[in-house]
């Protein structure tokens, strides 16, 4: 596929809490790491995600009395699922895995810093109102195609696929360079509607 200036690389969260002996690990999580390094190859421009929450964060099931990882509560902004604890600022869970090389990356965007608003999407917080600021920046550059790979499928990824194409831009996800959760079909249900979104599936 020929890339231009206006193409760019959005990898999603690969972080050391998100891969197996972390705090939420994917499932293999770790084995995307060498396909988002080659992709990475192929992109002059690339932009990182990182998940960076404060401690007591309100989607940490510990910020609950009583509640366990993978319930749900009411936020201000509607239904949450509760995590264990995870990428917290500054920790090692939350740094980046270590095998990730993509010493070219222009802008890392931290998300769920707000600690009373969780954060999937590199777009938008789950309030579905309050931006990033990523969508800005890519406009401001010239950007009008990304492509997405990272952690997880069924949520960070598809949530920024979702709203990437609602913020106007062409969006693709390389399927391979992904892994997901799968709670309760999340999985089948994210690609399903990744597709009638219009996002393209992707294969490296």
């Amino acid at each position: 596929m020929r890339r231009d200036d206006r193409d760019i690389l959005l990898i999603i969260d690969v972080q050391n809490d998100f891969c197996p002996g972390g705090a939420l690990a994917v499932p293999q999580g770790d084995e995307i790491v060498p396909a988002v390094n080659r992709l990475a190859a192929e992109f002059a421009h690339v932009v990182l995600t990182q998940d960076w929450h404060p401690r007591g964060h309100a989607s940490f099931a510990s910020s609950h009395p009583g509640k366990q990882p993978f319930e749900t509560t009411e936020l201000a902004y509607g239904q949450q699922i509760l995590w264990p604890d995870h990428c917290v600022q500054g920790t090692p869970g939350a740094a980046f895995h270590p095998g990730l090389d993509v010493p070219h990356a222009e802008l890392v965007v931290r998300k769920g810093f707000r600690s009373a608003i969780d954060s999937y999407s590199a777009f938008l917080e789950n309030d579905h109102r309050t931006p990033t600021g990523l969508a800005g920046y890519l406009n401001e550059r010239g950007f009008q195609r990304v492509t997405l790979c990272g952690l997880a499928t069924d949520f960070c990824v598809f949530y920024s696929a979702i709203d990437g194409r609602a913020a106007g831009f062409e969006i693709g996800v390389v399927t391979n360079a992904c892994r997901g959760i799968d709670v309760d079909g999340s999985l089948g249900r994210a690609l399903r509607s990744m597709r009638e979104a219009g996002v393209s599936l992707l294969t490296q």
